[in-house]
Parts: C-alpha cells; structure tokens; sequence
C-alpha cells in the first residue's frame, strides 16, 4: 500500500511497504549431467549471473539457445547459451529475479546474450564462468523511433534532474538521516510539445550517516552498512524547460534490523573504488566524471562492486565473471 505525500502540485512521493513485494525464492532443483537437465542448469545460470550483476536492474531467463553436456570421470562439463531479458526489478530489489516482471518493449527493453560454463563434480555443481553480450532491443527503435530514447547515463541534463530528484526526496520525507545516491539506473529523453525536453530518470538511494538537518554536505555523506542500510527506489520526470516535476518512490527496510548494543554506532561502509555509474565507453563521453561510490549492491557478499565498460553508455552490461581481485570497501565505525 502507497502512501503519498504532495508538495504542490507538481511532486508525489509514495512509500511502500517491502512485504508486498518481497517473495520467497523458488526451490532451486539439482544440476544433473542428464541430457535433460538444462533447465536446471540454466536456472542456476541466471541465478548466479544475477547475484553478481552489482548495478542496474535483474535479468530473467527467456530461453535456452544451447545446451551441451561433456561428461567426465566424475562428472561433466556444461556449455549453456542463454538469452536474458531485464526485468524492472533494480537490484536493490528483494524481490527474486523469477518473481520479477519483464520490461515492455515500449520502455525500452534490454536482453542479455549469455555464454555459461558451468561443471558438475560428484554432484556437486558449480559456475565457472560466464560472457554476456548485452544491448537494447532493436525493434522499438524502428517501431517508434519518436518514443523516448535511452541516454548515456552521464548525460549532463539527465544528472541534473537525477540531482535535483535526490535534493527533493530528502525534502520531503520524515527520514531520520539523508539518503544519497547509490545507482543511476536508467535515463530516458523524450520530446513534448508543451514542455521541449523531457527527461525520466530511474535512480537507486541508500541511507547515509548523516543525520537530516545536519550541515554536512550530501556529498560527504557516507551510506550505512549494506545489509544496515534502507534503500529506495526512485522514477522521477524532469523538464528542461520547468524543472523538476515529480518524484515516486518505494522504500525497502534493512535486511539487518537488530538494534545496536549500548555505546555502539552505525557502521559505515567507506568505498574504495567509484562505480554507481558504468565507466564512460574509450573515446569518454560529454558530462561530469560519475559520482563516488554509494554502496555496493546490498545482497552479495563479500562487499565489493565492479563496473565494466560496455558498447552502450545508456545501459548497465552484465560483466564477466569471475571478476578481477577487490579492492573493495572497509568497515569504519569511528
């Protein structure tokens, strides 16, 4: 259930509880050497890949393009093909990917080209590593070429208006502490007769250390511990021409609610790295560098984030896996 909360007429913030959107995750079924067991295979696959895609939003398995089996003394090796297609869960989503609802065509749908091995040893089954290729469906822009279009995620105007969005959130809530940016997920241009420019931002906040009505700067604020942190999800619409126009969020609680221990404090996850944006493509691309680290994505141990560079600025690519060594953040609780 939403609750709403107005500032004029022109912003709507909506609140919603976690628990009606949160569901248990389906029992997994064992990764067999059988002919017959690619299903099974495939649904461990897009499990794995979602539990290390650290950025943007989950991906949900449409269909097995292949499927070969090696067998091995004590097992077998797995070669699977997958085709993925985004879902409009963003990662800091709880709700299980299968669970998730796929993006319409008309939004500007993304899919995923999947390379999977994976490796069955005593039956015991294990992910070895995996390339996806990862790209805006075609057929919209053909369809509908005037519909509006994705943009690079470090579009100048559409970092403004993810700015301004994060500046009226904290406005108008009763939070206790600041909320700061942790993902830019998607950013979509669109033309309208009456306003010129129209942007449609979809942004990931996590909650910071600093206390609301505090005079330290949002950029300075640090986000909580992840599994500490509550985390919202944001679409916003923007005017180049009227400025911001509205906001609509959804909240979800900590994973870890226990209350602090006497004289404790909360600890604070201090980045080593800068992600929250994907790495601008070689050649770069127009606007300001991407905003320092948030926090990394709040379901995956251990607590590391990596970006890797992808052919499209306006999307989060999945990144191959295994990943290099982290250098990751460290826990502070001075």
């Amino acid at each position: 259930m939403y609750l709403s909360i107005m500032k004029g007429l022109s912003t709507l913030l909506l609140l919603c509880s976690t628990a009606l959107l949160c569901s248990a995750a389906p029992a997994v079924e064992p990764v067999t050497c059988s002919e017959d067991g690619g299903a099974a295979a495939a649904r461990m696959a897009a499990h794995h890949i979602d539990e290390n895609h650290d950025h943007g939003y989950k991906f949900k398995l449409s269909e097995i393009k292949g499927n070969k089996v090696e067998k091995v003394d004590d097992g077998c090796e797995i070669e699977l093909q997958l085709d993925l297609l985004e879902t409009t869960c963003h990662n800091i989503n709880p709700t299980h990917f299968e669970d998730c609802m796929i993006r319409f065509e008309t939004d500007r749908a993304v899919m995923a080209n999947c390379s999977v091995r994976m490796s069955v040893r005593n039956g015991d089954a294990r992910v070895r590593n995996y390339h996806c290729d990862t790209r805006q469906g075609g057929e919209m822009m053909m369809i509908c070429p005037d519909c509006p279009n994705l943009i690079s995620l470090h579009d100048p105007d559409g970092m403004k208006s993810v700015k301004e969005a994060v500046q009226r959130f904290n406005e108008n809530t009763t939070n206790q502490n600041y909320f700061i940016l942790k993902d830019v997920g998607r950013i979509k241009i669109g033309w309208m007769m009456m306003t010129g420019s129209n942007y449609w931002a979809e942004i990931a906040l996590v909650e910071s250390h600093c206390p609301m009505g505090s005079r330290i700067l949002p950029e300075a604020c640090k986000p909580l511990y992840p599994d500490r942190a509550r985390h919202a999800y944001c679409r916003s619409s923007y005017s180049k021409s009227k400025g911001l126009r509205s906001v609509e969020c959804e909240y979800y609680p900590p994973m870890n609610s226990t209350a602090l221990g006497d004289g404790e404090r909360e600890p604070i996850c201090r980045p080593e790295d800068t992600v929250g944006l994907p790495p601008p493509p070689a050649g770069g691309v127009g606007g300001p560098p991407p905003p320092p680290d948030q926090e990394r994505q709040r379901h995956m141990p251990p607590f590391h984030s990596f970006h890797c560079h992808g052919s499209d600025a306006a999307i989060h690519p999945i990144c191959p896996w295994p990943r290099p060594e982290p250098h990751g953040p460290r826990l502070n609780q001075e």
